[in-house]
């Protein structure tokens, strides 16, 4: 199992997705372009020392990824979609994918991933901030994979 970050745009989300990474012992792939530098003093504060037990990789771009992470199922985590992670059977060597805190992911992506599912919320709510809800639906495929380190 790994967790994908499409072209993420804030350094404190994407350190705090690298530190639960590291904790959860899941793989981290970055596709950028980043909306920061990757390096950048927030990043390193939010990730603090977990950098160091983080199994991740960066790639140019969407195409890049799919043809280096040879990905079995890319699951989009996204507010456009009816299926209820918590309804959905993960497995083992699911990429599951976030979308960039500004925008999500474009519609191309959109319909290019292989699954995409949802966090369910009040109807009034927007979305909830993006390293939260990779933390939700990680666990729970960390849960039903019985893969928690």
């Amino acid at each position: 199992m790994r967790l994908a970050l499409y072209q993420p745009d804030m350094p404190s989300n994407t350190g705090t997705m690298m530190r639960l990474c590291a904790c959860f012992g899941v793989g981290l792939d970055i596709i950028e372009p980043c909306g920061f530098v990757l390096d950048d003093r927030k990043l390193k504060r939010a990730a603090m020392d977990y950098i160091e037990f983080l199994d991740y990789k960066r790639h140019q771009d969407w195409s890049t990824f799919k043809a280096q992470a040879s990905p079995e199922r890319i699951v989009l985590l996204t507010t456009k979609a009816d299926m209820p992670y918590h309804q959905f059977a993960f497995r083992k060597t699911d990429i599951l994918m976030v979308g960039r805190e500004s925008a999500g992911v474009p519609l191309d992506v959109h319909q290019s991933v292989d699954v995409q599912i949802t966090i369910p919320m009040q109807p009034s709510a927007r979305s909830l901030n993006v390293a939260l809800a990779a933390g939700i639906a990680l666990s729970e495929a960390l849960r039903q994979t019985g893969s928690f380190a």
